[in-house]
C-alpha cells in the first residue's frame, strides 16, 4: 500500500472516530441543556401553583395547554418528595403518546396535602435535537468530503518531488549513462533525499566506470600473453620428440591455455553486453542458425551415440547474429556435455519458444547456475555459459527457463 493511501485511510479513519465521539457527546450535551430548560419551565409552573394557593387558599383549576398538564391528587399527612422524572404524555388531540418530563411536588391546602404533578411534552425538544443532530451529521459529512479532496490535492502536490526522485531511481541504468537531475522542493526532507540520491548516483557511476575500465583493460591485456603462450607452445611442440609424460604435461598446458582463452573471451563478451557495446542488429533466422550449430556439434553427438530428434519451424528475430549463435551453442553444448552414452537430445523450435531437452544424471539449482563462475559438480566448463545465455536473453527480452522431469533436463527460451 502506498504511503499516500495509508495516510489518507488513517487520517480519515481517525477523523471519523473523532467526529462520531464528538457527535455523541454533542448530542447528549444538547439533550441535557434542553432537558434543563424544560425543568426550569416545570419549576416556573410549580411556583405559580404555590403562589395561587398562598393568595387564594385553594387549588387552581386543572388545565391542559401547549403540551402541558397539571394534575392534583390528595395524599396522606406525609408530603411527597420533590423530584424530576422522565415519563409519557398523552396528546388527546393527535391521539398519541409522547415522551415527557414531569415534576412531582406537594402543597398543603386547608390542612390537606395534595400531590402536584406538572407534565410537559418533550416532542418539540426531541424534534429540535433531531434537527440539530441531522445538521451536525451533514456538517461532518461535508467536512470529511472536503478533507478527502484537500488531502488528495494538497498531499499529491507535496509528494510530487518524492515521486520524481523515485521515477529517476527506477529509470537509473549504468549502461545508458544516466543523468540524475536535481528536484526542487520546499520540504527539507525531500531536498535532503534528492541530494543524497544525486550523490549516490555520482559515486555509483564513478565506481562503475573504474570497474568497467579495469575489466576491459585486464581482458585486453590478457590476450597478448595468452597469444604468446600459444605460439611458444606451438614452437616447442615442433622442436623435438617428447616422452609420454612430457606429452601429457604439454597437453595439460594446452587445455589450460584454451580454458583461459575461453574465459577471457567470455568476460569480454559479458562486459560488452552489459555496457551495450554490441550494436550490430538485423533479422536473424533462428532455424538457420540452429541447424548450423547442430552441424558443428555433430561429431560430439556421434562420439556419445546420442539420439537426436528435431522439430524446427521458421522463426526470425531482430538481434545480433553472433550473440544468438553464442546462446544456441552454449545451450546445445551443455545439453551434450552433460548427457551420457546412448542418451537422447530433442530440439524443438516454434514461433513462441525454443525447447532443448536432454537426458542426464543429477540435478542442480538453476538460479545458482546463472551466477558467474558457478558450476555443477564434475563440470569442465568455466562457469560463464549459462550466465552469458541469461545476459543475452535479458538483452532481447527473452525468458530463459529450466525444468527437470524424470532425468530429462529441459531448457527453454521464450521469445
Amino acid at each position: 500500500m502506498k504511503l499516500f493511501d495509508k495516510y489518507n485511510r488513517v487520517n480519515i479513519g481517525v477523523t471519523i472516530v473523532i467526529m462520531l465521539v464528538t457527535g455523541i457527546v454533542y448530542y447528549y450535551t444538547i439533550s441535557h441543556i434542553l432537558t434543563g430548560q424544560i425543568d426550569k419551565d416545570l419549576v416556573l409552573e410549580e411556583n405559580e401553583v404555590f403562589s395561587y394557593v398562598s393568595k387564594n387558599h385553594r387549588l387552581p383549576d386543572v388545565y391542559e395547554s401547549n403540551h402541558q398538564q397539571i394534575v392534583f391528587a390528595p395524599i396522606g399527612q406525609q408530603s411527597d418528595q420533590r423530584r424530576f422524572l422522565d415519563t409519557v404524555y398523552r396528546d388527546y388531540d393527535e391521539k398519541k403518546i409522547e415522551a415527557a418530563r414531569a415534576l412531582i411536588s406537594s402543597v398543603k391546602v386547608s390542612g390537606q396535602n395534595y400531590r402536584i404533578t406538572v407534565t410537559q411534552s418533550k416532542v418539540e425538544t426531541e424534534d429540535l435535537i433531531q434537527i440539530i443532530f441531522l445538521i451536525t451529521i451533514g456538517v461532518i459529512v461535508a467536512l470529511l468530503a472536503i478533507l478527502i479532496i484537500l488531502n488528495r490535492v494538497i498531499l499529491k502536490s507535496i509528494w510530487k518531488p518524492f515521486y520524481k526522485v523515485l521515477f529517476q531511481l527506477k529509470e537509473f541504468s549504468l549502461a545508458s549513462n544516466p543523468i540524475v537531475s536535481s528536484t526542487l522542493s520546499t520540504i527539507d526532507e525531500f531536498t535532503e533525499l534528492d541530494q543524497a540520491v544525486i550523490s549516490m548516483a555520482d559515486r555509483v557511476k564513478s565506481d562503475y566506470q573504474n570497474l568497467k575500465g579495469f575489466t576491459e583493460n585486464a581482458s585486453h591485456e590478457l590476450m597478448t600473453p595468452i597469444s604468446i603462450i600459444n605460439s611458444k607452445l606451438d614452437i616447442l611442440v615442433q622442436t623435438d620428440e617428447f616422452t609420454d609424460k612430457q606429452s601429457k604435461l604439454l597437453n595439460d598446458i594446452y587445455s589450460t591455455v584454451t580454458r583461459l582463452t575461453r574465459l577471457n573471451k567470455s568476460m569480454l563478451l559479458l562486459a560488452k553486453i552489459e555496457n551495450g557495446l554490441i550494436k550490430d542488429i538485423h533479422d536473424v533466422d533462428i532455424k538457420e542458425v540452429l541447424e548450423e550449430c547442430l552441424y558443428q556439434h555433430e561429431e560430439m553427438l556421434q562420439q556419445l551415440d546420442i539420439i537426436l530428434s528435431t522439430d524446427l519451424h521458421n522463426k526470425k528475430i531482430h538481434a545480433n547474429k553472433s550473440l544468438i549463435e553464442i546462446l544456441l551453442n552454449n545451450l546445445l553444448s551443455n545439453s551434450i556435455r552433460h548427457n551420457y552414452h546412448n542418451g537422447q537430445l530433442s530440439v524443438i523450435l516454434d514461433a513462441q519458444k525454443l525447447t532443448i531437452t536432454n537426458t542426464g544424471e543429477g540435478s542442480f539449482n538453476f538460479d545458482q547456475m546463472l551466477k558467474r563462475f558457478h558450476k555443477s559438480d564434475g563440470s569442465e566448463g568455466i562457469g560463464l555459459g549459462l550466465t552469458l545465455c541469461k545476459q543475452i536473453c535479458d538483452k532481447y527480452g527473452f525468458k530463459l527457463g529450466y525444468k527437470l522431469d524424470d532425468k530429462m533436463h529441459t531448457f527453454s527460451v521464450i521469445f
